[in-house]
């Protein structure tokens, strides 16, 4: 962009020491023609700076509303993902308290079937040697 302004106005500067040089109205005329266009160009090359800056402004706006969104998103994400993994570590410590519960009863009920066949061992133990007394 800065090269094209500066050949543009390099050429108009030309324009206008070439013109300077003739002499006459009509030199003058082409004088002040070659200025109006000097000036116009540059004003034209203003205006296109101007222009693109102002795109890149709204560019890196964009990309800075942008990258914000994202991160919002993001840290949504991210809370979501927590708060799955601290219900899931609940749930797997009540599971893991049910599972022990069950696991303790089932043992309990081990120990009772045991001790009941134990004692009908003794109890017919005992019964046999009653009768060996009779």
């Amino acid at each position: 962009m800065t090269i094209r302004t500066l050949t543009t106005s390099l050429l108009a500067a030309s324009l206008v020491i070439g013109l300077a040089a003739c002499k006459g109205p009509e030199a003058e005329q082409a004088r002040e023609d070659a200025a109006q266009a000097a000036d116009s160009a540059g004003v034209a090359a203003r205006d296109a700076v101007d222009r693109a800056a102002a795109a890149t402004r709204n560019a890196a706006d964009d990309a800075s509303a942008a990258s914000a969104t994202a991160a919002a998103d993001t840290q949504q994400a991210l809370d979501r993902a927590a708060d799955a993994t601290a219900n899931a570590a609940a749930e797997a410590k009540v599971a893991a308290k049910d599972a022990a519960a069950h696991a303790s009863e089932a043992t309990a009920t081990a120990a009772q079937n045991v001790a009941d066949k134990a004692r009908d061992v003794a109890d017919d133990a005992k019964d046999t040697a009653d009768h060996g007394k009779h």
